[in-house]
Protein backbone atom coordinates (compact mmCIF):
# COMPACT_ATOMS: atom_id res chain seq x y z
CA UNK A 1 0.00 0.00 0.00
CA UNK A 2 2.92 2.49 -0.39
CA UNK A 3 3.94 5.00 2.43
CA UNK A 4 5.08 3.19 5.88
CA UNK A 5 3.71 6.95 7.67
CA UNK A 6 1.97 6.26 11.10
CA UNK A 7 -0.56 8.44 12.81
CA UNK A 8 0.20 9.43 16.36
CA UNK A 9 -2.79 11.59 17.45
CA UNK A 10 -6.13 11.01 18.61
CA UNK A 11 -9.01 12.99 16.16
CA UNK A 12 -9.49 16.79 17.23
CA UNK A 13 -13.00 17.92 18.28
CA UNK A 14 -13.16 19.71 15.07
CA UNK A 15 -15.56 19.15 12.02
CA UNK A 16 -15.54 17.32 9.87
CA UNK A 17 -13.54 14.18 11.28
CA UNK A 18 -13.50 11.97 8.26
CA UNK A 19 -14.03 13.38 4.57
CA UNK A 20 -14.00 11.08 1.55
CA UNK A 21 -13.77 13.12 -1.83
CA UNK A 22 -14.32 11.34 -4.99
CA UNK A 23 -13.93 7.88 -3.82
CA UNK A 24 -13.60 5.60 -7.06
CA UNK A 25 -13.20 1.60 -6.84
CA UNK A 26 -13.34 -1.06 -9.21
CA UNK A 27 -13.13 -4.70 -8.66
CA UNK A 28 -12.37 -6.81 -11.71
CA UNK A 29 -12.88 -4.13 -14.45
CA UNK A 30 -16.21 -3.33 -12.58
CA UNK A 31 -16.74 0.06 -11.47
CA UNK A 32 -18.40 -0.85 -8.12
CA UNK A 33 -18.22 2.55 -5.88
CA UNK A 34 -18.65 5.15 -9.29
CA UNK A 35 -17.94 8.57 -7.24
CA UNK A 36 -18.59 8.77 -3.79
CA UNK A 37 -18.04 12.14 -1.74
CA UNK A 38 -19.15 11.69 1.78
CA UNK A 39 -18.08 14.18 5.16
CA UNK A 40 -18.68 12.77 8.57
CA UNK A 41 -18.37 15.37 11.53
CA UNK A 42 -17.29 14.72 14.79
CA UNK A 43 -19.41 13.29 16.97
CA UNK A 44 -22.25 11.78 14.20
CA UNK A 45 -23.30 8.57 14.44
CA UNK A 46 -23.65 7.21 11.25
CA UNK A 47 -25.28 3.87 9.72
CA UNK A 48 -24.59 2.57 6.10
CA UNK A 49 -27.87 1.01 5.12
CA UNK A 50 -28.22 -1.14 1.53
CA UNK A 51 -28.95 -4.08 -0.32
CA UNK A 52 -26.30 -6.55 -0.25
CA UNK A 53 -23.64 -5.26 -3.15
CA UNK A 54 -23.91 -1.94 -2.79
CA UNK A 55 -20.81 -1.37 -1.54
CA UNK A 56 -21.28 -0.45 2.81
CA UNK A 57 -18.23 -2.72 3.14
CA UNK A 58 -16.30 -1.66 0.47
CA UNK A 59 -16.59 2.04 1.83
CA UNK A 60 -15.33 0.59 5.74
CA UNK A 61 -12.93 -1.29 4.32
CA UNK A 62 -11.40 1.69 2.36
CA UNK A 63 -11.50 3.99 5.12
CA UNK A 64 -9.60 1.29 7.40
CA UNK A 65 -7.29 1.14 4.61
CA UNK A 66 -8.07 -2.64 3.90
CA UNK A 67 -8.34 -1.56 0.63
CA UNK A 68 -6.85 0.96 -1.68
CA UNK A 69 -9.37 3.30 -4.03
CA UNK A 70 -8.82 3.51 -7.73
CA UNK A 71 -9.30 7.33 -7.02
CA UNK A 72 -10.11 10.55 -5.10
CA UNK A 73 -8.85 11.13 -1.22
CA UNK A 74 -9.64 9.62 2.53
CA UNK A 75 -8.80 12.29 4.99
CA UNK A 76 -9.28 11.56 8.57
CA UNK A 77 -9.55 14.86 10.61
CA UNK A 78 -8.15 16.81 7.67
CA UNK A 79 -5.08 14.82 7.29
CA UNK A 80 -4.88 12.73 3.80
CA UNK A 81 -4.98 9.45 5.15
CA UNK A 82 -5.30 7.84 1.64
CA UNK A 83 -1.99 5.87 0.84
CA UNK A 84 -1.21 5.42 4.79
CA UNK A 85 -1.25 1.66 5.60
CA UNK A 86 -3.85 0.13 7.63
CA UNK A 87 -2.06 -0.90 10.52
CA UNK A 88 -0.77 3.05 10.87
CA UNK A 89 -4.74 4.27 11.22
CA UNK A 90 -6.79 5.87 13.63
CA UNK A 91 -9.61 3.41 12.74
CA UNK A 92 -11.16 0.55 13.75
CA UNK A 93 -13.97 -1.12 12.18
CA UNK A 94 -16.72 -3.92 13.48
CA UNK A 95 -18.78 -5.86 10.74
CA UNK A 96 -22.50 -7.30 11.26
CA UNK A 97 -22.23 -10.65 12.50
CA UNK A 98 -25.86 -11.99 12.42
CA UNK A 99 -25.12 -13.03 15.87
CA UNK A 100 -24.99 -9.48 17.19
CA UNK A 101 -27.91 -7.96 14.38
CA UNK A 102 -30.32 -10.68 14.35
CA UNK A 103 -32.23 -10.35 10.43
CA UNK A 104 -34.65 -8.59 11.17
CA UNK A 105 -35.90 -6.13 8.77
CA UNK A 106 -34.20 -2.85 8.38
CA UNK A 107 -36.96 -0.81 9.64
CA UNK A 108 -36.66 -3.37 13.08
CA UNK A 109 -32.87 -3.03 13.31
CA UNK A 110 -32.84 0.89 13.19
CA UNK A 111 -35.11 0.34 15.85
CA UNK A 112 -32.96 -2.11 18.25
CA UNK A 113 -30.94 1.37 18.76
CA UNK A 114 -33.74 3.57 20.04
CA UNK A 115 -34.84 0.73 21.97
CA UNK A 116 -31.58 0.56 23.92
CA UNK A 117 -30.95 3.87 24.30
CA UNK A 118 -34.31 4.12 26.08
CA UNK A 119 -33.55 1.20 27.96
CA UNK A 120 -31.39 1.79 31.42
CA UNK A 121 -30.15 -1.45 32.05
CA UNK A 122 -28.65 -1.40 28.24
Amino acid sequence: MGQSKKLNKQPSSLSPLVQLAGIRKCFDGKEVIPQLDLTINNGEFLTLLGPSGCGKTTVLRLIAGLETVDSGRIMLDNEDITHVPAENRYVNTVFQSYALFPPHDRVRKCGLWVAHAKNPRC
